[in-house]
């Protein structure tokens, strides 16, 4: 059916696409809809590259007048993101720690505080980072595969959630589901992710882009400035916890991960994917 924002008979508006190395982008002018698709195999981990290109991206998006909202959603199948780049947090230096917690910490101010309208399309497994990346959108579709599974995951590892990925959690779900699945580091099966409300809505795999597009057809049929002062109530006190304690946060980040205890179990964890493959 067409879209309702694009009359019968008249000739589809321009797709403007920016594509980077990991990212591709592509903004339907008529409709204001932008698709962001991650594409870094194997696993879309959120590398320093990773996180700086999807911030640009955002940030593009967001000075784009034509762009009202943006579906996120993976170019590789099963998977939507592993999360975090492990490598990124192994034996580096405390520069790098650093530039790479600072870099996390800025795609989630950018994406939870987006005014514009995001929905994500979780077309794959989604741990750690991947469901942050998740949670901090409006919407949540997840392919109905009992095979795909969400959740934040940290505890597995014997790291830690930091406690804005903790509030956005608590924000979508509520205080003894997040308490549970975070001490647990559970990874919920997407029928499981949709009975505790981790994301709003299962559909067969096929039919995912084609519901995106219907709820942000959904979203979009509001003024934008009634939904945007709304989004930002909502949300404001969670953004402005972590804006005041940005460089606290980094610092523990630094402390925690150079820890040799930590370092050796995300050493051993990176062991254990290898012999996976």
């Amino acid at each position: 059916p067409p879209s309702p924002l694009q009359p019968p008979g008249l000739p589809l508006a321009p797709c403007r696409s920016f594509s980077n190395n990991k990212i591709q982008v592509e903004l339907d002018e008529s409709s204001g809809v932008a698709t962001m698709k991650f594409k870094s195999p194997p696993v879309n981990s959120l590398s320093l590259e990773f996180l700086t290109e999807f911030s640009i991206s955002l940030e593009k998006l967001e000075n784009n007048r034509a762009c009202r909202g943006v579906i996120i959603t993976s170019a590789l199948p099963k998977i939507f993101s592993s999360g975090l780049d492990i490598t990124e947090m192994c034996g580096k230096s405390m520069e790098h720690y650093a530039e790479f917690w600072r870099a996390v910490q800025e795609l989630w101010l950018r994406l939870y505080g987006s005014s514009m309208v995001t929905v994500a399309a979780v077309n794959g497994s989604s741990p750690a980072g991947g469901c942050l990346v998740a949670l901090s959108c409006d919407y949540r579709i997840m392919a109905e595969n009992p095979k795909f599974s969400i959740g934040l995951n940290e505890s597995q590892l014997g790291i830690v959630a930091p406690f804005w990925f903790k509030d956005t959690f608590v924000n979508v779900v509520g205080h003894r589901i997040a308490e549970r699945s975070l001490q647990l580091g559970s990874l919920h099966p997407a029928p499981e992710a949709h009975r505790l409300g981790l994301v709003d809505e299962l559909v067969p795999e096929e039919k995912l882009m084609e519901k995106a597009a219907a709820v942000m057809a959904q979203w979009l049929a509001l003024p934008d400035h009634a939904r945007q002062l709304t989004k930002a109530m909502m949300r404001k006190a969670v953004l402005d916890r972590l804006v005041a304690h940005r460089e606290e946060d980094i610092k523990n980040f630094i402390t925690f991960i150079s820890k040799e205890s930590i370092q050796k179990s995300l050493r051993m964890y990176m062991e254990m994917l290898k012999k996976k493959k």
